[in-house]
C-alpha cells in the first residue's frame, strides 16, 4: 500500500515537473497541425474554386493574344510527274498532273503599336478578375516576292490570286472590323478553315499583286482590337520589326526571346512603357517559305500582364508560419509560467492553440470580400485581444498578458512584412528568427531547468 502512494506520488511530481509539462505543450504543438492541415487545404480548395472562376470568365472574354502576321499569301502551280503503264501494250509513259501550292512571303518592315488597358469589370460571385482591351496597328510594306529562292518558274506563278493571311488566337474576342488598307485599296479579312493548332486564320479577298504593286512595293495598314487576358505577344516575322506597347497595367512581366529596349522601357504605377526592334539577322529563319508555313512560337515575345501576388497566395504563405506561431506562443506562455510559478493547464494551452489556428479562418474569410491588408489587421487584432483577455484571467494579473499581447502584435506584424517582400523575404526572414531566438536565450537564462 506504501509502495503504490509512493508511485502516485511520484507520477504526481513527474506530470507536475518542467520535462513533463515541455513534453505536453510539444505534443499539443504537434497536435495542432492537423487543424492548420484543414486551413491549408481550405485555402487551395478556395483558390481552386477562383482558378476555375477564372478560365471561365477568359474563355468568355478573351484569353492570351498570340498574333503571327501578317503574310503575304501567292499560289502557284505545281506539277508532280508519275509514270503509267497501259496494261494491254505495256508502254510507260510519264505524265503530269497539275496541283496548286502556296507561297508565303514575310514583310519587308513590320510595325505596331498596342495600347492596352485594364478592364475590371468582371466578376463572378465573390470573385474578381482583371482582363484587359487592346487596341493594335499594323504597318509596314512588303518587296517584290522571291520565287527563285524557293525554286519556282515565273510562268507558274498565279498573280492575280495573291492574298494577305494573319494567324491569331481569340476570333471571337476580336471586336473591331478587319481591313487591310494595300496601297490605295481596301480588303475584308475573313476567317479560314482552322489549320488544327492554336492559332486562327484570317485571309483577305484574291488580289492581282502586279496591278497592285506598281512600284514593287506593298505597303499596308490595318487596326484591331482585342478583348484578352495573360499576355501579348508577337512573331517577328519582318525583315525589320518594331513593337511598341503602353499599358495602364502596373505589373507586366516581359517574356519570350527577345528583349525590351532597356533605354526606353518604363515602369511605374501607371503603367509601363516597351519598345522592341528585331532584326532578320537575330533569328533563324527566313523570309520566304512553299507549301506550309512553318511553326514559329519559339520565337514569340511581349508582356505578360500578371497580377501581383493574389489574396489566396497571400493566405498560403501566411499559413505556412502557422507553426512557428504556434511554437513561439506556446513558448512564451511556458517562459512566464515558468518564471511566475503560475500553473497553466494543457487545456488552456488547447484554447489559445485553437485561437490562433482562428487567426487563419478569419483572415481568408474577410479577405475574400476586403483587401488582404484588412482582412489581416482585423484577424490579428481579433485574436490578440481574445489571447490577452484569456491570459488575465490564467496569470491573475495584467503585467504579463500585456506583454504577451504585445509579442503577439509584433509578431504578426513581422509575418506581415515578411509575406510583402519578395526579393528579401528570406533575409529578412532569416535574421527576424535570429533575433527571436536570441531574445528567448536572454530571458530563459535565469530559469533553473534542474527544479
Amino acid at each position: 500500500m506504501e509502495n503504490q502512494e509512493n508511485q502516485a506520488a511520484e507520477d504526481k511530481t513527474f506530470f507536475q515537473s518542467t520535462t513533463a509539462k515541455m513534453l505536453m505543450v510539444g505534443f499539443l504543438t504537434l497536435v495542432l497541425l492537423i487543424p492548420l492541415f484543414f486551413v491549408q487545404n481550405l485555402i487551395s480548395e478556395r483558390s481552386q474554386r477562383k482558378t476555375e472562376m477564372v478560365d471561365e470568365v477568359t474563355d468568355l472574354w478573351g484569353k492570351d493574344v498570340l498574333f503571327y502576321g501578317p503574310v503575304l499569301q501567292i499560289p502557284y502551280t505545281f506539277y508532280e510527274s508519275y509514270s503509267v503503264t497501259n496494261p494491254k501494250t505495256g508502254v510507260t509513259t510519264i505524265e503530269r498532273k497539275a496541283t496548286t501550292n502556296y507561297a508565303y512571303f514575310f514583310p519587308n518592315e513590320l510595325k505596331n503599336t498596342s495600347k492596352i488597358k485594364k478592364n475590371e469589370s468582371l466578376k463572378r460571385g465573390i470573385f474578381n478578375h482583371v482582363v484587359f482591351t487592346a487596341d493594335m496597328t499594323f504597318n509596314g510594306n512588303f518587296t517584290s516576292p522571291n520565287f527563285s529562292k524557293l525554286g519556282i518558274a515565273e510562268e507558274n506563278i498565279q498573280w492575280n490570286k495573291a492574298s494577305i493571311i494573319v494567324k491569331t488566337t481569340n476570333l471571337k474576342s476580336i471586336k473591331s472590323e478587319l481591313k487591310i488598307q494595300l496601297n490605295n485599296d481596301k480588303y475584308a479579312f475573313e476567317p479560314q478553315n482552322n489549320d488544327k493548332s492554336e492559332y486562327s486564320v484570317l485571309a483577305t479577298t484574291n488580289f492581282d499583286y502586279k496591278s497592285l504593286a506598281n512600284t514593287d512595293k506593298i505597303n499596308f495598314d490595318f487596326g484591331i482590337t482585342y478583348n484578352g487576358s495573360n499576355s501579348v505577344k508577337f512573331i517577328p516575322i519582318g525583315k525589320v520589326t518594331n513593337i511598341s506597347i503602353d499599358s495602364d497595367w502596373e505589373s507586366p512581366s516581359f517574356e519570350g526571346s527577345f528583349a525590351a529596349n532597356d533605354a526606353t522601357k518604363t515602369i511605374n504605377k501607371d503603367g509601363f512603357h516597351a519598345d522592341w526592334k528585331v532584326l532578320d539577322i537575330n533569328r533563324t529563319f527566313s523570309q520566304q517559305y512553299a507549301n506550309l508555313l512553318p511553326d514559329l512560337d519559339d520565337y514569340l515575345f511581349g508582356v505578360k500582364l500578371i497580377q501581383t501576388v493574389d489574396e489566396y497566395q497571400q493566405n498560403e504563405r501566411v499559413s505556412k508560419y502557422g507553426f512557428l506561431v504556434i511554437g513561439l506562443t506556446f513558448l512564451i506562455f511556458f517562459l512566464i509560467q515558468s518564471v511566475s510559478k503560475i500553473n497553466i493547464h494543457i487545456f488552456q494551452y488547447s484554447m489559445i492553440g485553437l485561437a490562433l489556428i482562428m487567426f487563419y479562418t478569419l483572415l481568408i474569410s474577410i479577405t475574400e470580400h476586403s483587401t488582404f491588408s484588412f482582412a489581416y489587421s482585423i484577424a490579428g487584432a481579433s485574436v490578440v485581444a481574445m489571447i490577452t483577455l484569456y491570459s488575465i484571467s490564467i496569470l491573475k494579473n495584467r503585467k504579463f498578458p500585456m506583454f504577451i499581447g504585445t509579442a503577439l502584435t509584433v509578431l504578426y506584424s513581422f509575418i506581415y512584412v515578411i509575406i510583402q517582400m519578395e526579393d528579401y523575404a528570406l533575409l529578412v526572414g532569416s535574421i527576424g528568427l535570429f533575433l527571436i531566438l536570441g531574445a528567448v536565450m536572454y530571458f530563459s537564462r535565469r530559469i533553473d531547468w534542474s527544479k
